[in-house]
């Protein structure tokens, strides 16, 4: 099966033009989200049928075109299909379901790389000499004090943080709002830019964001990843770093000193519970650390 450069041709189709209205208006996905979806749309298009005329055959042909892929972006790109001609099937345009059958990949869990807390001290150790800095020290504060996903840091505005009671209101994916708590060091150096280095980033302009470019508009999420990656650099942090490293680190943490999975994935905004349970194997770890330490017959101290 044959796969078409002239794919833009997707986007002024009736029946994707519908199918992301349902998942952008309906289903609430995020803009970030959208976009994922649509390239995978796209990478639909062949010469010789329409994509809402293949075959549960066509399709697995299709899908062998993307044989090099890992099991993670094939099993995104068979959910997009899935979502898209269910969607297609509830509003009649297609009598019979080609993805039914289509089996999803095995993906192997894996947890994602974090930090121990000594790594975090070092990453969070920011020279303080420009407005920018006391930005970027608030920013990684908050970060790890609170797991949030990047697009929450980036798009957090003044009036989502209550002084007061210590805690933020943070819009998660698929627009469901949460609390979350934060601890007095990071609060204190958000209150402290907010105070005396805000507005000089603004430079003269208005806007809600808390956090503030050198144009005096809104961070964006890859201006925060740069900032990230630049500061592991200087410290010397050899690992791969992102901000959702912070993320991980927040969750895995929270997790070794004994917090409850629940907390956690009230916390970082999962929907699913066994989006969370990727990090349980941190307490088999600890457990058999542990027994290896005080146990007097394990196998450490036969060894």
């Amino acid at each position: 099966m044959k796969i078409n450069d002239n794919k833009k041709e997707y986007l002024n189709d009736k029946y994707v033009i519908k199918y992301i209205d349902y998942i952008k208006y309906e289903k609430k996905l995020s803009d970030n989200t959208v976009l994922s979806y649509l390239n995978d749309i796209e990478k639909l298009y062949n010469y010789d049928k329409y994509y809402y005329k293949l075959s549960s055959e066509d399709l697995n042909k299709y899908l062998q075109n993307f044989d090099c892929l890992d099991s993670k972006s094939l099993a995104h790109l068979i959910t997009v299909l899935r979502s898209l001609y269910g969607f297609l099937y509830k509003e009649g345009v297609i009598s019979n379901n080609p993805c039914k059958d289509i089996a999803m990949p095995k993906i192997e869990a894996k947890l994602p790389d974090y930090l121990t807390i000594e790594e975090i001290n070092v990453l969070l150790d920011v020279k303080l000499e420009k407005p920018n800095d006391y930005r970027n020290k608030a920013m990684l504060e908050l970060a790890f004090a609170t797991g949030l996903r990047v697009s929450e840091l980036v798009n957090l505005k003044v009036s989502d943080i209550n002084f007061d009671d210590c805690y933020l209101r943070v819009m998660g994916k698929g627009k469901k709002e949460r609390i979350v708590p934060i601890d007095d060091t990071a609060l204190n150096y958000v209150k402290f830019y907010i105070v005396y280095y805000r507005n000089s980033l603004l430079k003269n302009k208005d806007s809600e964001y808390l956090f503030i470019s050198s144009y005096g508009t809104k961070i964006t999420r890859q201006a925060f990843f740069k900032l990230i990656k630049s500061q592991a650099e200087k410290k010397g942090i050899n690992k791969e770093i992102s901000p959702h490293t912070l993320r991980h680190s927040f969750a895995s943490i929270l997790l070794k000193n004994g917090a409850n999975i629940r907390v956690i994935q009230e916390l970082l905004g999962h929907e699913d519970l066994k989006t969370t349970q990727i990090y349980t194997h941190l307490i088999n770890e600890k457990l058999k650390k542990d027994y290896e330490d005080y146990h007097p017959r394990s196998c450490k101290d036969r060894a």
